[in-house]
């Protein structure tokens, strides 16, 4: 029996058949404009937490926020980018996506004190282009 891979994002070119090692780089990347996902987000209700596991990350760094999660893709630079990879989302469905790394200074609540905190976010631009899929999202 042939199992038929689902790409949810926008790029769908070359979709590995399985993703036995849970990561499949994608070179040429980034593969979507940073400049369209930042405005996407701009409205938070385009904005979906596509994993289990973000959802979770979301949920214990800013108590379910995901305007927290589109303030950080606003304030990314072109620079921040790291690769491209296939994801998937535990349902068999997979995503094209950009990872970018950012580097922010934030008050600790614990402490009062100011350090550095860096994010590592990873996201696609969902099939009909106006939904941005957010896979990981954590430090």
């Amino acid at each position: 029996m042939m199992v038929k891979t689902i790409v949810l994002s926008e790029y769908n070119r070359n979709p590995p058949q399985v993703l036995s090692t849970g990561r499949v780089k994608i070179d040429g990347g980034p593969l979507y404009d940073l400049e369209r996902i930042q405005n996407l987000v701009n409205d938070e209700g385009q904005l979906f937490a596509w994993t289990e596991k973000c959802r979770k990350d979301i949920r214990k760094l800013f108590d379910d926020d995901l305007s927290r999660v589109a303030e950080l893709i606003r304030c990314l630079k072109a620079t921040d980018y790291i690769d491209s990879e296939w994801c998937e989302n535990g349902r068999g469905a997979l995503a094209a996506c950009d990872a970018y790394s950012i580097r922010r200074l934030e008050v600790m609540p614990a402490t009062g004190k100011t350090m550095p905190v860096e994010y590592f976010l990873k996201f696609a631009v969902g099939k009909t282009g106006k939904l941005v899929l957010t896979v990981s999202c954590h430090v």
